[in-house]
């Protein structure tokens, strides 16, 4: 599409495009980072308050954390995406206090800095709960719960009578290894951030629809 003109874009796709760009052009810029434990529902709102804010969602992968870390043009090639015009997203990023320190430095130098950091609050014993309930059909997709959506008979898809499985992510002894990682090492971040008057915490057990209003309210403010 290098060389194509307004006539050759499909009218649906130039309005779509239209009408975002009026949306967005309203939205106050924002540089946030959601941080919580996994299972908190990080992952759920990302691409909710990403579509409602016109933000990017940054690739928080080993790419971005090197080149924050080393301080490398990538991680500014990242910021200066057109899709980053009105802010960004990072979710599950900065993960230390160190990678922490690097980001606000790399973003200094840019003029910016992060606006607010939702912090996703939520007791260890509710999100064992959450996660080691959760069982999956592989070839559907379908997914079940044991205590919150039950499949009709105990370990067996409802449509095809197929055995479930469990997420090898899922166990009781995976999710204590990942949120001793997470105390240890992310929530020294939340006391960094808190110290800056940036982190507005989230009551992460609610359901996925209270929580957005709740993300909502706190981005409005």
């Amino acid at each position: 599409m290098a060389n194509a003109t307004l006539e050759d874009v499909p009218s649906v796709d130039f309005m779509t495009e239209l009408l975002r760009r009026l949306k967005c052009s309203s939205k106050p810029d924002k540089c946030l980072i959601l941080v919580g434990p996994p299972g908190s529902g990080k992952g759920t709102q990302s691409p909710i308050i990403k579509d409602e804010y016109c933000l990017c969602h940054l690739a928080t992968g080993d790419m971005l954390r090197a080149a924050v870390v080393a301080k490398t043009p990538l991680g500014i090639k990242q910021l200066k995406k057109p899709s980053c015009q009105k802010g960004f997203i990072l979710d599950g990023f900065p993960r230390t206090v160190i990678q922490a320190q690097k980001l606000d430095e790399m973003l200094e130098k840019q003029g910016t800095k992060i606006d607010k950091v939702l912090n996703f609050a939520i007791d260890d014993a509710i999100l064992e709960e959450r996660i080691t309930g959760r069982w999956i059909h592989p070839p559907s997709g379908r997914t079940y719960h044991t205590k919150f959506a039950p499949p009709k008979a105990p370990g067996v898809d409802d449509v095809t009578g197929q055995p479930l499985i469990q997420r090898k992510d899922d166990t009781a002894a995976v999710l204590k290894s990942r949120l001793e990682a997470f105390h240890k090492q992310t929530e020294p971040v939340i006391d960094y951030y808190t110290k800056k008057g940036v982190v507005s915490s989230i009551h992460a057990e609610k359901p996925p629809k209270e929580v957005i209003v709740e993300v909502e309210k706190l981005l409005s403010q």
